[in-house]
């Protein structure tokens, strides 16, 4: 008898044990990062190959575990009140009850879960062998339960934007960015530029290029001389040439080449045919992605190119430069002039000019402005607005206090942003 007892005994801990082992395994196979197992699968490591090729199917993870892990807990229940009925009669059910119950819960549940997401690397390579021979020895229970499964799924109502409720790729990198960040593992700096890159698909480039208004650009039937004279004063290497009306752009002149054909003409300026000089201008619509001009400008090994909207018009213009800036923030050379359209003050205020996209001032703020509706931060002011304000006018969204303070004909030129918090401070 007592044999029996001791033999039941080593049973139901095996079961635990078992038990254990599959939560555990659970555990750390969705906590390993699969970026660390692939580097090391890549150095040569045979287990993370096994860690791997689970992980490339992790349904058959989880229905070998839930399979598993009901087995062994079913045995341990059964063995377990069957002892302790042969011992304590009818109330052993309830002594079985309470003392597995304490048991799965901290031996087969708690304890190597934690275990397991504390060490989840060194876990899931311990145990990647063993998975891949349950997997097949209990291939042929869970292929049965997933067509059951599969069945009943067939019963209920079909959803065809099933995808939508998925986290994209995008989606959890920009997560894990913001929990490393709120950890302290990622600089503000790192987090900026990281999802600048994931930016690049959702942005197009009529939210980032130089509006046509703002470009230096020169006239074709200007003098060579004029032209020389202005292409000086620029701090581009390459200008925009424009003929009859500013807008309609004919060449690109690359200061390079410009002084390329001066060194023949042997420095005189009159002998110098500016339009043979320009290359072809490119034009693209507004509508492209930055993912994908940045990719043509790459393939077309070029760095500057023309917006224009759906008529044909130009817009603007953008280069390679201002893409690289959505990633890396500000890139200033020797000849750059400081930037001094966003002006923080002494009292908390920020002094801004309204041609300042929102996504710099977000950037330079760390504030969380929104831009779906609105590139600057006038045009942010006029879309809450529902109108062109005055001078002197203030409004207050999205939890700042915003103050115009000039206006240039129908443009808002300069405004004061306040946050919220700090004005309620300084008139308390």
């Amino acid at each position: 008898m007592g044999v029996d007892i001791i033999f039941t005994l080593f049973m139901i801990l095996t079961l635990i044990v078992l038990s254990g082992f599959f939560s555990g395994s659970e555990t750390a196979l969705t906590a390993v990062s699969k970026a660390r197992m692939h580097t090391m699968e890549l150095e040569g490591s045979a287990a993370a190959g096994k860690v791997n090729r689970l992980l490339e199917k992790p349904e058959r993870i989880i229905g070998t575990v839930l399979l598993g892990n009901n087995l062994v807990n079913i045995m341990a229940s059964s063995l377990t009140t069957s002892l302790l009925i042969g011992l304590f009669g009818d109330v052993g059910v309830a002594y079985a009850t309470l003392g597995l119950t304490l048991l799965i819960v901290i031996f087969a549940e708690v304890l190597p879960k934690t275990y397991a997401m504390a060490y989840a690397e060194r876990f899931s390579l311990a145990v990647a062998p063993v998975m891949h021979v349950l997997i097949v020895i209990f291939r042929p229970f869970t292929a049965m339960i997933t067509s059951i499964v599969s069945a009943l799924l067939k019963l209920t109502p079909s959803t065809k934007d099933d995808d939508a409720n998925i986290l994209s790729a995008h989606e959890e990198i920009r997560g894990t960015i913001s929990l490393q960040a709120k950890e302290g593992a990622v600089g503000k700096r790192d987090v900026h530029m990281l999802g600048g890159v994931l930016d690049l698909g959702a942005l197009s480039v009529d939210d980032i290029m130089v509006h046509r208004t703002k470009m230096e650009t020169v006239n074709a039937d200007d003098s060579a001389e004029k032209i020389v004279e202005e292409v000086l004063k620029t701090q581009f290497t390459r200008v925009p040439i424009w003929q009859d009306e500013p807008e309609n752009i004919i060449g690109v002149l690359h200061t390079k080449d410009l002084l390329g054909a001066l060194a023949k003409a042997d420095w005189n300026v009159s002998k110098l045919d500016i339009l043979s000089l320009a290359s072809k201008p490119w034009f693209v619509p507004d509508t492209t992605t930055l993912k994908e001009q940045l990719n043509q400008f790459l393939k077309q090994k070029s760095q500057l190119a023309f917006v224009v909207d759906e008529y044909g018009e130009v817009q603007g213009l953008i280069s390679l430069e201002d893409i690289l800036e959505e990633i890396v923030g500000q890139i200033d050379d020797e000849h750059d002039e400081p930037d001094r359209f966003i002006r923080p003050q002494a009292d908390g205020t920020v002094n801004v000019d309204g041609i300042v996209p929102i996504r710099d001032l977000n950037r330079h703020m760390d504030w969380k402005l929104p831009d779906d509706e609105a590139t600057t931060v006038a045009g942010l002011v006029i879309h809450e607005a529902q109108m062109i304000p005055e001078p002197g006018q203030t409004f207050t969204f999205y939890g700042y206090r915003f103050e115009i303070l000039r206006k240039n004909r129908n443009k808002i030129s300069a405004l004061r942003i306040t946050p919220i918090g700090l004005d309620n401070a300084a008139t308390s």
